[in-house]
């Protein structure tokens, strides 16, 4: 059988890679970032994930659920934050039914090691790939070490490398190839609320909290050592308020206090969360081609999603569902398999 290789060991390249080896297929899967189990939890930009339906099945059917859901918490509905401090709860659906919050850095992590313990997963880091030719199935990366060009000769390629695909530009160059890409005006920077002096949550751990201010938000999303991660979206510049207006700690201080002045008081480290960390990029991606020869895309790569909709780990879990599927219906005819995920997938995502 073939041996496959996927760009890409975030969630869909991860999780793509488990669902091969499941059906016994070696895989290789190159990543330009060091392997996350071995680095310092470094924060700046996440946005804790929303974990609904979608992406719960292909857990449950890789057998990852259960692990999974212990590091999860569940989010009965949306609880909004006004200036005055009133709360509005906005339960998501009946009784019992939630979304989950979930770490993305300790989901990935699971993932990983996961796809390792298959024995038939080999995870290449600090590979950053920079030339895909579909055509004659070869890929170029570069040792982010020692700069170093390696040269890979695939059967397969799976591209699963984000919303930036170096595999989805190579698919592009194919005539009659559309791709729509647009950059939102705003920004995100990832903040806290750490645990209180007694080690617990300082708001309700069982919704999303959202402070809605028309043109902008802020969001928090709690975590299992009882603290929340929170995103403020603004807009990069131009705006009142943006990113670029709040240049100085008096007037960050001021633009809390009036705007979220009860989420203010539970933020100690938030001047310098918002200095120090970075000012993440929102984009969406609309590709129709997904796959050529013996190449395919999933996840962001196909279809980057802003994540206000809580649906793009979602989405890509559900790609590799119904990819893995297909690859099993064509008894792992790789071109009739990816032909027909594109073909029926494409106007889903």
């Amino acid at each position: 059988m073939d041996k496959v290789t996927i760009v890409g060991a975030g969630l869909a390249g991860a999780l793509m890679g488990l669902y091969l080896a499941k059906n016994g297929v070696e895989v290789d899967i190159y990543e330009r970032r060091p392997d996350l189990r071995k680095t310092d939890n470094i924060g700046g930009k996440s946005i804790n994930l929303a974990l609904s339906t979608r992406g719960l099945y292909a857990l449950e059917e890789t057998g990852l659920v259960d692990k999974v859901m212990k590091i999860a918490i569940p989010m009965k509905g949306r609880k909004i934050h006004s200036t005055d401090g009133e709360l509005a709860f906005q339960p998501y659906g009946r009784e019992n039914e939630a979304i989950n919050s979930v770490s993305r850095r300790e989901l990935n992590k699971l993932l990983l090691n996961a796809a390792e313990e298959t024995g038939l997963v080999d995870f290449h880091f600090q590979r950053k790939c920079i030339h895909v030719d579909t055509r004659r199935n070869q890929l170029v990366f570069e040792d982010t070490k020692t700069q170093d060009l390696i040269r890979v000769s695939a059967s397969v390629i799976i591209g699963a490398d984000g919303a930036n695909s170096e595999v989805r530009n190579a698919i592009q160059k194919v005539p009659r190839s559309d791709l729509h890409q647009e950059y939102l005006k705003y920004g995100y920077k990832e903040l806290e609320i750490p645990p209180d002096d007694t080690g617990n949550f300082q708001m309700d751990p069982n919704a999303l909290h959202i402070w809605p201010r028309g043109k902008y938000m802020m969001i928090a999303l709690p975590n299992i050592d009882k603290s929340f991660t929170l995103t403020l979206f603004l807009p990069f510049e131009g705006e009142d308020p943006s990113f670029e207006q709040l240049s100085n700690e008096a007037e960050l201080e001021r633009f809390f206090i009036e705007q979220f002045p009860d989420a203010y008081p539970l933020m100690p480290t938030v001047k310098q969360d918002f200095f120090n960390n970075p000012t993440g990029l929102l984009v969406t991606v609309r590709s129709t081609r997904w796959a050529y020869n013996t190449s395919v895309l999933i996840g962001d790569a196909a279809h980057a999603i802003v994540p206000f909709y809580g649906q793009g780990m979602n989405a890509a879990f559900e790609d590799c569902t119904i990819l893995a599927e297909l690859i099993r219906k064509h008894s792992f005819d790789w071109k009739k398999a990816f032909k027909e995920f594109e073909k029926s997938r494409v106007e889903d995502a």
